[in-house]
């Protein structure tokens, strides 16, 4: 049985499922949440029904809204949603101890400097505190995971020691850690399947039906693989669970915010009506800014994701969208 001490910092959805997951293995865990409503839940009660309704979780858990208490353990798993990473991590800062292992379970991407999660880190993080860096990512709906449904994932460190600590320490209980040395692809892989499912909604909502799903996610890996490769990933990393295994799954599942925000935007709802009722973040919405903003500097063609950027920001009709997709220049499916 695992002993560690682990902290969650960030207890959306994700963020719990991983704190009840990572305590039922055996660690003791402190889960960091900013709502003192939730940290009492969780403490007394056992839930936490503002982001995983109706699920038991481990009592061992313990949570907190006390940053300073929440940094005090070595390995720190970072749970946040990209557009608050900096603040939160400017609020750890004070608290985080020299050598601490933080596992990124972010998957998005910070809008103003266009920055993955590990550039934000590195940006923030004092080099004498010698922060030891992973990502962590892969196919996963919280609830499943929450539910001890079978799930597989993957670790991703530049140094394979890291990357095999954090396999050993959540492996166990239905959950099957690989790992791999490219925490750019697989950080990507996340950023760009929440974009690629805000289009496989809408397509979905437009009753486009099976065969017009399966061109967005095939085409939408290609993307990925494009603006991966322009980045120095390894184009292997996005046949794998980071890449087509968490592409399929967001596109495809009934759990996928981001594919629910497409359905809806497809069957003609507006988009500010739909975020408006929203209380967790549906990534792909900002993300589509970021990575067409990132496409054009670097010179990738991204066609899926700008025309999900422009009827998320510059009010563009789905079915419009989706006409001017069909209707490109005729050409080879493989470039080159």
């Amino acid at each position: 049985m695992k002993t560690g001490k682990v902290s969650v910092i960030g207890a959306g959805a994700w963020g719990t499922a991983l704190a009840n997951h990572i305590s039922g293995l055996g660690n003791s865990v402190i889960l960091w949440a900013l709502e003192k409503e939730v940290t009492d839940e969780i403490n007394i009660n056992h839930h936490n029904s503002l982001y995983l309704k109706d699920i038991e979780l481990n009592p061992a858990l313990s949570a907190t809204s006390d940053i300073a208490r929440a940094c005090v353990n070595r390995v720190i798993f970072f749970v946040v949603p990209s557009h608050v990473m900096e603040t939160v991590i400017e609020m750890m800062l004070p608290h985080i101890q020299p050598g601490t292992l933080i596992v990124s379970c972010t998957k998005g991407m910070e809008n103003k400097k266009l920055r993955l999660p590990s550039q934000v880190f590195s940006e923030l993080l004092p080099a004498e505190l010698e922060i030891k860096k992973v990502t962590f990512s892969g196919p996963s709906f919280a609830r499943e995971v929450a539910s001890g449904l079978p799930t597989a994932l993957t670790a991703s460190s530049t140094d394979p020691a890291l990357a095999s600590a954090v396999q050993k320490i959540m492996s166990g209980n239905n959950m099957r850690v690989y790992t791999n040395d490219d925490p750019i692809g697989a950080e990507l892989g996340g950023v760009l399947k929440n974009v690629a499912a805000i289009a496989a909604g809408i397509s979905d909502g437009l009753e486009f039906g099976n065969n017009a799903r399966a061109a967005i996610i095939t085409r939408g890996l290609e993307e990925s693989i494009r603006l991966g490769t322009a980045m120095g990933a390894n184009e292997k990393t996005f046949r794998g669970l980071t890449g087509i295994g968490d592409l399929v799954l967001t596109c495809s599942g009934d759990l996928s915010r981001n594919r629910t925000i497409g359905l809806r935007l497809g069957r003609g709802e507006k988009l500010e009506d739909i975020t408006a009722g929203l209380r967790t973040v549906a990534e792909g919405v900002k993300t589509s800014e970021s990575v067409y903003k990132l496409s054009k500097k670097l010179g990738v063609d991204m066609p899926i994701c700008r025309e999900i950027y422009q009827v998320c920001h510059e009010g563009k009709d789905p079915r419009t969208a989706v006409e001017e997709l069909l209707g490109r220049s005729l050409k080879p499916e493989f470039d080159g």
